[in-house]
């Protein structure tokens, strides 16, 4: 770690003894602490700080570290509840990397950074003044323009908190727009005097709300009277004009430039609409996202640098300083033998003293690269010349990947003359996606709700459909079978028969629920638990009619009754080669924030219905602009291993694939048909009020609800469990159908239905040719056995097997490959 104490000598000592400034504090403080004066006509001196990752380069684990640290000491204030509601505000420029970090510790709360950076387009949410900065205006431009609008408490973050004045304009100008009842401020330091603890204190009294305050150290800086002049005039004295002529510098260490010096620039496939930080809001989302793509970028990037570099710097651009320090920090963990090192570049002017009792021993000047909107001007890198840096990786946005970036005088031949290796990574500059204007209407019909549409209470779920009830459209399933088969019609297009299960299928059904109630309950709890850590706090469930809205309204009913939350529940249509309803896309659009909306399914068999959303989401993105949907599924079983977020991976029976409607709402399977849905309209479904009497969803979720009590404790230890774990898809799944396919010479993955839920889905819904079941499958596969021998449809048993029980649709059906009572026979 690099100290401010360095040999016995503080680094503040020679402001202190020329400037009469004092740094009261314990020894805690002055390790965190430098001093150094600076060209302001505010204010002399500047506290810096050794762990921010501005002006001293440190060690990315320690910056990271200390900021994580605040992070979890306010998730700790809060508790888990109200942390779920926070909302993180950091500072630019010095503290946007800092507010990520404890956005990261407080773990589900969602992270925006004020900018001096206008984005057109992007409406301005909020602005402030920093009272004693050499820039003073600050911009909040979030994506969702909701973000700052909820109730939860506001955390602002700021590297230090001296006078207060910077909060109180942030806290008076936003508590206007967007009042709430708690504030948290977060700081390295708390350098406020008496006075301004007081001045907070009554300002919090005054606006009604509660006020606290998180900061690693505590301290004040006695200033001497005249302390200004004093200090201006020690810059003067000191400064001497600099070759460039761009403004004065005390020359930098010269380093001899080796003739070997490279310049390299490295490509680090940053993932396609990942926001480069949080100008315009970073979400837990947006987190793992991150978390998954760091260690290739990390591995890419480490194959630029010489084989015989020991000590590198990662140095980040002005206000973009959360990816840099995740790279550098995922560096700093790969590379073995090498001291990885991480500061940011600055536009704060700062006086260079080469002096061990000084927090800034060096400055490199160059030009502004990325056009800001307040004009050219110099910009800085601190304590970068003469530190033996064996290669420079200088990071920026694209904004700033300007001719400026790389003239004669500009950065990267200004690291040249430093370090005898310098590496450029570009991220893309996020822009967020402007409103796209559409032929269609901007009105949307509101979703439907029951009693209307559905047996669900209204508040359970909303769908995002348009009621054909009064259309015919149902037909024999053998002719559907042909029609599919032939090309000659899509599955979507027409209905199934309502299978009508007899005494013997309905107590087989109350039995395996009965059975599998717990094992459901705590599926449901674990994939709700992941949802709430991991996606957003306050998501929006999008279940896939019909199969997943059982489980949404499961996932909704346990938010609330483990955290107290009301989660917006809706219902929308997917259809295998047509893709997800565009028009339901677009109401959600305009009522949430894509980035909350969480899509919801029962199950996974082979993982069609998860790749079809992959790519409808794409396809979306690009056809309307609008941009933040998450394609990931989260289901409560995934024995397919297709996604990430899910209760369970166990292929067992969940008993709601026992049943069609009558344990889905009432609801049939959606419909997408040119005749029916025109271009402005939502896909279809019917409601099958007629059926009330054999209904049973609402006892099937209430049956579920009731053993929450019983799976709440070992829900906590399996999501830990998860959390802690890698869940990355394998896929397999895919593979097992593809291999299955072959062998019984089907050649065609979508006659392949594997899976317990897939399975009876195949015999209630489609002509089965056989069933393959594992060896020694048990009560599971009960209502399989029984489906199978009420349709004609043998079972054959496979040892190995990574499902419980695979459907296979009859490969080259035709009516004529039926019998007499029309069930379905081997071929």
């Amino acid at each position: 770690m690099n100290n401010a104490v360095h040999n016995g000598v503080w680094s503040g000592t020679w402001v202190a003894e020329r400037l009469g400034v004092e740094l009261v504090g314990d020894a805690e403080l002055r390790e965190l602490l430098g001093l150094a004066l600076r060209r302001n006509p505010k204010r002399a001196h500047l506290l810096v700080s050794n762990v921010l990752g501005k002006h001293v380069p440190q060690s990315p684990a320690v910056v990271y570290g200390h900021g994580f640290a605040l992070g979890r000491r306010v998730r700790e204030l809060l508790g888990a509840d109200e942390s779920r509601r926070a909302v993180v505000v950091g500072y630019a420029e010095t503290a946007t990397g800092l507010g990520h970090c404890v956005a990261d510790g407080v773990g589900l709360a969602p992270y925006l950074h004020s900018t001096r950076r206008p984005v057109d387009g992007v409406a301005q949410a909020g602005g402030f003044e920093e009272s004693h900065s050499h820039a003073t205006s600050h911009l909040l431009l979030p994506e969702n323009p909701t973000l700052l609008a909820g109730p939860g408490p506001l955390v602002l973050v700021d590297d230090e908190f001296s006078t207060g004045n910077t909060v109180l304009n942030t806290i008076r100008a936003l508590h206007e727009r967007y009042p709430r009842e708690r504030y948290v401020i977060v700081a390295l330091v708390d350098m406020r005097a008496p006075a301004d603890v007081a001045r907070l204190a009554e300002f919090a009294q005054e606006i009604g709300a509660q006020v606290d305050l998180v900061a690693a150290a505590k301290g004040t800086v006695s200033l001497p009277e005249g302390v200004l002049e004093k200090g201006q005039a020690l810059v003067a004295g000191h400064e001497i004009p600099h070759p460039g002529a761009r403004g004065t510098a005390r020359p930098a260490p010269t380093d001899p430039q080796p003739p070997h010096n490279r310049f390299t620039r490295v490509d680090l496939r940053w993932p396609a609409r990942l926001p480069d930080g949080g100008r315009h809001g970073f979400t837990p989302g947006h987190r793992i996202r991150l978390d998954n793509a760091l260690p290739a970028m990390a591995a890419r990037l480490a194959e630029t640098l010489p084989t015989d570099a020991h000590r590198i710097l990662v140095l980040g651009f002005e206000e973009l300083m959360y990816a840099p320090l995740r790279l550098a920090r995922e560096l700093e963990q790969v590379t073995e033998g090498v001291e990885v090192c991480y500061s940011t570049t600055t536009r704060s002017p700062v006086l260079a003293v080469d002096d061990p009792g000084y927090a800034i021993r060096s400055r490199l000047v160059f030009p502004a690269h990325d056009d800001p909107a307040d004009g050219p001007g110099d910009r800085y890198a601190y304590n970068v010349a003469g530190a033996g840096f064996d290669a420079v990786v200088a990071v920026v946005d694209s904004t700033a990947d300007t001719p400026e970036l790389h003239a004669p005088d500009g950065l990267l031949a200004t690291l040249a003359a430093h370090t005898p290796n310098v590496v450029l990574a570009v991220v893309p500059s996020y822009v967020p996606a402007r409103p796209h204007v559409s032929e269609r209407p901007a009105m949307l019909p509101e979703p439907l709700r029951g009693p209307a549409f559905s047996s669900y209470p209204p508040d359970e779920v909303g769908w995002l459909l348009q009621d054909l009830s009064d259309v015919t459209l149902e037909a024999p399933v053998e002719e559907r079978e042909e029609a599919i088969q032939a090309g000659g019609a899509h599955y979507a297009e027409s209905l199934p028969v309502e299978y009508q299960p007899s005494d013997q299928y309905q107590e087989l059904f109350r039995a395996a629920l009965d059975t599998s109630a717990a094992r459901i309950a705590q599926a449901v709890g674990v994939v709700t638990e992941l949802v709430l850590a991991e996606r957003s706090p306050r998501p929006v469930l999008v279940s896939l009619a019909r199969a997943g809205t059982p489980v949404g309204v499961l996932m909704r009913r346990w938010a609330k009754y483990r955290h107290g939350l009301e989660l917006p529940h809706y219902a929308v249509s997917i259809v295998r080669g047509r893709g997800i309803d565009a028009n339901a896309l677009r109401w959600l659009a305009a009522h949430h924030d894509p980035a909350d909306v969480v899509f919801v399914d029962g199950w996974t068999g082979k993982g069609a219905i998860t790749r079809e959303l992959a790519d409808a989401i794409e396809e979306f993105e690009a056809s309307d602009g609008i941009t933040g949907f998450d394609p990931e599924i989260a289901v409560l079983a995934d024995p397919g291993s297709c996604v990430r977020t899910y209760g369970t991976r166990e292929d067992f029976l969940i008993p709601s694939a026992c049943l069609n409607s009558t344990v889905s709402g009432l609801i049939s399977r959606t419909v997408l048909r040119a005749d029916l849905v025109g271009p402005n309209d939502f896909h279809g479904a019917k409601f099958y009020r007629e059926l009330a009497g054999a209904d049973v969803s609402v006892d099937f979720l209430d049956a579920i609800e009731a053993r929450f009590p019983v799976a709440a404790l070992e829900v906590l230890a399996l999501t830990k469990k998860l959390l802690d774990s890698d869940r990355t898809p394998t896929w397999e799944g895919w593979a097992a159908v593809e291999r299955i396919s072959e062998e019984y010479e089907i050649h065609d993955v979508n006659l392949v239905k594997p899976g317990v839920g897939e399975t009876t889905r195949v015999l209630l819904r489609r002509v089965p040719w056989k069933i393959l079941a594992r060896a020694g499958a048990g009560a599971d596969l009960d209502h399989v056995r029984l489906l199978a021998e009420q349709r004609g449809v043998p079972v054959e048993e496979v040892a190995e097997l990574p499902y419980t029980c695979v459907g296979l649709i009859h490969p080259k059906y035709t009516r004529g490959a039926t019998g007499a009572n029309g069930r379905a026979v081997s071929v």
